[in-house]
């Protein structure tokens, strides 16, 4: 790895904004990719209201409105929505140094096979699980409430040997510890993102069918057990699709959750915001692989069914 390897942040949201930050103030050379933020950023740099490394800012902030005008990175860490994956394509290949590494902090199934076909073969794909309670609070100010720590698994790309693969996941891991981050290199990227679907399924749809954050969901008893019932369906699926998952692994969610504080999941803050759901990858695409695999998730297919109504009526 190179001493000082050069990292571009596609969407520079709250995810790609919280690591970008972190990794530019361990020393990293990090370049910000942004949309509708460049003019707020540019000026006044990005915020970071943090209740586990405190108050930090970044300021100047190497920020670009297009790839074109960005120097070629050795890792691009992309934040955006995986709505927006296939027109981010393009950007992701123009910025990208030849080898490069290109990280997918997104939540969903099968997000790297939907973009792999729009990369240069000559790209690693690697598919990263944050682990975090964070979001935006206005252009540029991001609120990090708890966590941070992010699973790497490698998806496709040149590397073909084992040990190659595991020597790339370990260099990526080593940039986040380097920021003071937990990070973990994954064997198996499928399972990790089964296992994160454990969570995502319940919490971000009833916390926009229910208009209720962690606290009360947990709260109350009716959706405390609807959470649980949804959390095996996924488990369930999981296994069915050749991912058994550890024993006990939905109630240790259901306890790290009750710890957390109170917090609005990724879809709820898009919801009340008028953006697109992430449904496709983290409803859609898992019912059909467990549909495929022959496993049946009644409850998860209803609230997919309800949230694409409040979605379409949102819209």
């Amino acid at each position: 790895m190179q001493a000082s390897p050069r990292i571009g942040i596609i969407g520079a949201g709250a995810i790609g904004g919280f690591y970008g930050l972190l990794l530019a103030r361990a020393g990293f050379d990090v370049h910000f990719l942004l949309r509708s933020e460049f003019t707020t950023v540019a000026s006044q740099g990005l915020q970071l209201n943090s209740a586990v490394h405190g108050a930090l800012s970044l300021q100047p902030v190497q920020a670009y409105r297009s790839a074109a005008e960005m120097p070629p990175c050795d890792w691009l860490l992309v934040g955006a929505k995986t709505t927006s994956n296939a027109e981010l394509a393009p950007a992701i290949a123009q910025a990208a140094a030849p080898g490069a590494k290109v990280v997918l902090l997104q939540n969903g199934l099968g997000v790297e096979d939907e973009l792999r076909p729009l990369l240069p073969e000559s790209l690693h794909l690697l598919g990263g699980l944050c682990f975090i309670c964070v979001h935006r609070s206005a252009p540029g100010v991001i609120e990090h409430q708890a966590l941070g720590g992010v699973n790497l698994g490698y998806h496709s790309g040149p590397a073909t040997d084992d040990a190659e693969r595991q020597q790339i996941l370990e260099q990526g891991a080593s940039l986040f510890k380097s920021a003071g981050l937990d990070s973990t290199a994954m064997a198996n990227l499928e399972q990790a993102r089964w296992q994160k679907l454990v969570w995502n399924v319940p919490y971000n749809g009833l916390a926009v069918l229910l208009g209720s954050a962690t606290r009360a969901l947990m709260g109350n008893a009716d959706s405390r057990a609807l959470i649980e019932a949804i959390m095996q369906e996924v488990v369930a699926a999981a296994a069915a699709c050749g991912h058994a998952l550890p024993p006990g692994f939905a109630a240790k969610l259901l306890a790290a959750t009750e710890r957390m504080p109170d917090y609005q999941p990724s879809m709820y803050h898009d919801f009340v915001l008028h953006r697109p759901l992430e449904l496709h990858a983290i409803y859609a695409a898992p019912l059909a692989a467990a549909a495929k695999a022959g496993c049946a998730m009644p409850r998860t297919e209803a609230l997919y069914q309800a949230l694409r109504f409040l979605e379409q009526r949102n819209q």
